[in-house]
């Protein structure tokens, strides 16, 4: 009922389809054999419909049944062929009138009718109906009885055709490093044959196509458990899943992810439409779910929604994926190669020549270069089909690859090399003043604007050389199809020139001469040489073996769940209250011990040059007396420093050493009893020593 069939938007053309597509069709075969469905509609529309069995993967059919006038009732039945024909004894023929449909006539119908139209890429429906009598009324909540002893009116083949740029959007997919597979309902000759014409499979290839039973029956045991080894044997080869159930396509997802087949883990991306591809959905690593056909659960489970339900589109989204991780290695490149010239720059010669070349306020606008222009010249190139040319990155590949590294270092040293000579011969190749050793409110120097400016164009034309980030010689190639990129570097050469001519003091620049523009404008070409002709792109990475790539994401050391569930039993609530106490008391100690150390500096002020009484300067002192002793019964743990006992050789004396040490050094580890002894005084130190009230307060 949701299901139509409107007039064509332009006129010739075919009519446009409302609701679900398999309806329509049906709807439109009507309509071909000059029959109206409206009138059939209006006369049993939707609330007398007297029980309805939809459609699911488990039946793979759907059932209607409506009431006659005369109180009977009537059951009608669609859905794959040969599973409706098992439940049909009876077939109607050319006059309209039913027969014996025994099993040697569904296997003739199925090897002359369905399997040819599914080879032809066609989707077979079978026809049944069911009439029950009024009295007694069927017992609809029996399913199996309800659904059988079926007749058969016919078997239609509808054709579900291919979009015409889905056979070059796979065949991209495929060139990219992307297997594509088809998990179904569909007949396994309707699923083989559109494969072919979609070219995920090809005549001649060592693929896999499998019925749902069959998959199950090679991914279980003899319990029936799914073995991860069993589906390994099959998910490299398997191409094309026929009459899967939702559970299959889960089944599926989760083996490939959870494979150790090869060496790095999958990245795996499903598409689905309805309720029940939702747990596909959620497990996949992407989902992608259909904008126009899709379902509302379908939608939430997913990540990506195709807004016009085109396989294109997912091209399209691993384009514009792949050009947003190539555009922040892009930034990475230029950023660090600017950082580590400017740092070099301007420590070093800050170091040697007492004065950094750079200026605060020029490396604020080289700053400014570097993040803010080079991150929007660089993140905005636009995707090109270059990018579908290459294998996929693993989930584990370093974000600065080894050929990234190659081009940051020659890049730095080219540049520094040039920096260093412009500094310190600088004056004699454009014959002028030095402006090394400068005095400190000398007005800027024209020697050290040469190396700013050449500085700053040296970035720019670099800013150009980071656009390649695989080794590619050609540099410039696409540079006029990113306006906003030949924006910025026009722009800021254009607020370079001005700076230098017109900075003056505020940017520590001296404006230079014409002939001093042009001579390094030969310099700079130089470094356009070195783009250009890819002097770095012609030395193999391979043999530049001390490069390391940089950016890997680190996996953590999975601990198997028992031993994590072990831990946690160990340690109950009260051990973890006791270890916290121990905590607070070693606190206490080390406060103390401070303490101490502050008295025994001020004691040996008082009483210097005088004979040092007696008393308790150390913590370990301390606790030798027998009023106050701690009772360590595992290893021991130093509270102060072995330099204390080295300062006071009495206090080494009478310090006792500990029993053992503890390996880990680890307070927690350790359990300590303070007693108290009252047999014996507490007050052996004289009263008027200054660290008698900390003991009596201990």
């Amino acid at each position: 009922f949701f299901s139509s069939l409107q007039p064509p938007e332009k006129e010739g053309g075919l009519p446009r389809q409302v609701g679900n597509k398999t309806e329509c069709g049906l709807l439109g075969f009507v309509l071909d054999l000059k029959q109206d469905y409206e009138p059939v509609r209006s006369l049993i529309p939707e609330e007398k419909l007297y029980k309805v069995y939809t459609f699911n993967s488990v039946r793979k059919s759907m059932s209607t049944v409506i009431k006659l006038p005369d109180g009977s009732f009537r059951m009608y039945s669609k859905g794959a062929s040969e599973i409706v024909l098992k439940k049909c004894s009876r077939i109607l023929n050319a006059a309209g009138e039913p027969r014996m449909f025994r099993p040697r006539d569904r296997d003739e119908m199925v090897k002359k009718v369905i399997e040819p139209m599914a080879c032809d890429g066609l989707r077979t429906i079978c026809v049944a109906f069911r009439d029950f009598p009024s009295s007694p009324e069927p017992d609809w909540d029996n399913e199996n009885d309800i659904l059988s002893d079926l007749t058969c009116i016919c078997v239609v083949g509808i054709e579900d055709p291919v979009r015409p740029e889905v056979p070059e959007a796979i065949r991209k997919c495929q060139r990219a490093g992307i297997t594509v597979r088809m998990v179904t309902g569909d007949n396994i000759n309707t699923a083989r044959a559109i494969a072919i014409k979609c070219g995920i499979i090809h005549p001649g290839e060592d693929f896999l196509c499998l019925e749902g039973k069959e998959f199950n029956r090679r991914i279980r045991n003899e319990k029936g458990e799914i073995e991860q080894e069993r589906i390994d044997k099959i998910w490299p080869k398997l191409r094309v899943l026929a009459r899967s159930s939702p559970t299959d396509k889960h089944t599926l997802v989760k083996g490939i992810i959870d494979s150790t087949q090869v060496e790095q883990r999958q990245v795996v991306a499903v598409t689905g439409d309805g309720t029940n591809d939702g747990p596909a959905l959620k497990k996949a690593d992407v989902g992608f779910a259909m904008g126009i056909a899709g379902t509302d659960v379908a939608k939430e489970a997913s990540d990506i929604i195709l807004t016009d339900d085109n396989f294109s589109s997912i091209v399209k989204a691993v384009m514009w994926g792949r050009n947003v991780y190539d555009s922040i290695s892009k930034f990475l490149q230029f950023q660090l190669t600017v950082n580590i010239v400017a740092v070099i720059v301007a420590f070093t010669g800050a170091c040697i020549t007492q004065d950094s070349p750079l200026k605060a306020v020029q490396m604020l606008w080289v700053n400014l270069i570097m993040d803010t222009f080079a991150s929007l010249a660089l993140a905005t190139e636009p995707p090109t089909e270059a990018l579908l040319l290459r294998k996929p990155y693993g989930r584990n590949k370093p974000l600065i690859s080894r050929t990234m590294m190659k081009n940051i270092l020659g890049h730095a040293v080219y540049q520094l090399t040039l920096i260093f000579t412009l500094l310190f011969v600088g004056e004699k190749m454009f014959k002028i003043d030095s402006g090394r050793n400068a005095p400190l409110h000398s007005p800027p120097s024209e020697h050290y604007t040469i190396i700013f400016n050449t500085f700053v164009m040296m970035q720019l034309f670099n800013e150009i050389n980071a656009r390649k980030i695989h080794g590619e010689r050609n540099v410039f190639d696409g540079i006029f199809r990113n306006p906003i990129f030949c924006t910025i570097v026009l722009g800021t050469f254009a607020i370079q020139i001005v700076i230098v001519q017109f900075g003056g003091k505020p940017f520590s620049c001296s404006p230079l001469q014409l002939d001093q523009w042009m001579c390094k404008f030969n310099i700079f070409g130089t470094e356009m040489e070195l783009s250009k002709c890819k002097v770095i792109a012609t030395i193999p990475t391979s043999r530049l073996k001390f490069l390391k790539e940089a950016g890997r994401l680190t996996e953590k050391e999975e601990v198997p769940e028992e031993e994590l569930n072990e831990d946690v039993e160990e340690i109950d609530h009260a051990e973890r209250e006791l270890r916290r106490g121990q905590i607070l008391w070693f606190r206490g100690l080390n406060r103390i011990q401070t303490q101490i150390r502050v008295v025994k500096a001020f004691r040996s002020s008082l009483y210097e040059g005088l004979e040092k009484p007696e008393s308790r300067t150390s913590i370990h002192n301390f606790m030798t007396h027998p009023e106050f002793r701690i009772e360590d019964s595992q290893p021991h743990i130093p509270l102060i420093d072995d330099t204390d006992l080295e300062e006071d050789p009495a206090l080494k004396k009478n310090s006792s050493p500990p029993s053992s040490l503890n390996k880990n050094n680890s307070a927690i580890d350790s359990g300590i009893n303070l007693t108290t002894d009252t047999s014996k005084s507490a007050t052996s130190s004289s009263p008027g020593s200054p660290i008698h009230s900390l003991e009596t307060s201990l």
